[in-house]
């Protein structure tokens, strides 16, 4: 039976150290053969109708361990999540350690769990920073115009990221690596594309903008690293103000949406669109201090 162990990393990822014994990895690999066997197709006979005996000679034994591991290491992680109690927020990174024939396999499996936040005075803190960020809205008549609709759009969405940065800067909120790294990866990747799309190789590209690619990912790095840090300070604002979202504001929205068939996926994806609605409501919260 395998075995697993559990050791806590820094900012709040978790390593797991799974063992699986040789006898364990036979018994699936004779499932995972049997699940590919309807598929196996080979000369002088359908698919589907080569002999066992046959298949087993022939298939590859690539191709059973891939779908072997397919089946087997996301079922025993699940088991692992479920008894420890973890609560990841992001897929795991999973890496085989060592995995021969005849021997105890040996798998490493790294998962970011939500981290804790510590608001603190968060309140007060922003008050202070959107009394610093208001500009003076003195009114004198014949000498200045009342400001229009959008100087206090505009006034609103300064002093709302005067804010956000604040609660960026002041909460303790320590982000997963694992979950900077594949948002990182996501958005370098976008990057190259972009450029190459212009023709421009990322050498070029870079030296145009007087950088350099060590520059790009820190600067990247820190930007994935305040979008996570800001949405779970939105949570836990949301959490600690009892903020919710009911059916009726659901319900709203998706009234609003004309197409039938548009509605309907937007109704089949509600719990995304009411979690959307809890941080815009979280955003008016702040707003409102």
């Amino acid at each position: 039976m395998a075995k697993h162990t559990i050791k806590k990393q820094p900012k709040t990822t978790i390593e797991i150290s799974l063992l699986i014994p040789w006898s364990e990895i036979q018994a699936e690999y004779k499932s995972a053969f049997a699940a590919l066997l309807p598929e196996f197709e080979m000369v002088g006979f359908r698919k589907g109708k080569v002999p066992s005996e046959l298949a087993e000679k022939n298939m590859s034994k690539d191709k059973v361990y891939s779908k072997l591991i397919q089946t087997l290491i996301p079922r025993l992680y699940e088991e692992i999540v479920k008894k420890e109690g973890l609560k990841p927020v992001v897929s795991p990174k999973v890496q085989l350690l060592k995995a021969k024939e005849n021997e105890e396999w040996e798998i490493k499996i790294e998962v970011a769990e939500k981290p804790e936040v510590k608001l603190k005075d968060y309140k007060k803190k922003i008050q202070e920073v959107k009394k610093k960020a208001q500009a003076p809205e003195i009114w004198v008549p014949g000498k200045d115009q009342k400001p229009s609709e959008k100087d206090k759009d505009a006034q609103k969405e300064k002093v709302l990221n005067s804010a956000l940065e604040a609660l960026i800067t002041e909460v303790e909120c320590e982000i997963s690596p694992l979950l900077i790294e594949d948002e990182l990866n996501r958005r370098l990747t976008q990057v190259v594309d972009d450029v190459q799309k212009i023709g421009l190789t990322i050498e070029s590209y870079l030296k145009s903008k007087g950088t350099t690619i060590e520059a790009l990912k820190e600067r990247l790095a820190k930007e994935v690293t305040d979008m996570y840090k800001l949405e779970f300070i939105l949570q836990a604002i949301a959490d600690t103000e009892k903020i919710e979202v009911n059916d009726a504001d659901l319900q709203k929205i998706f009234g609003n949406i004309k197409e039938e068939k548009d509605r309907q996926a937007a109704q089949q994806n509600a719990y995304f669109y009411a979690s959307v609605l809890r941080k815009q409501k979280a955003l008016d919260f702040i707003i409102g201090l």
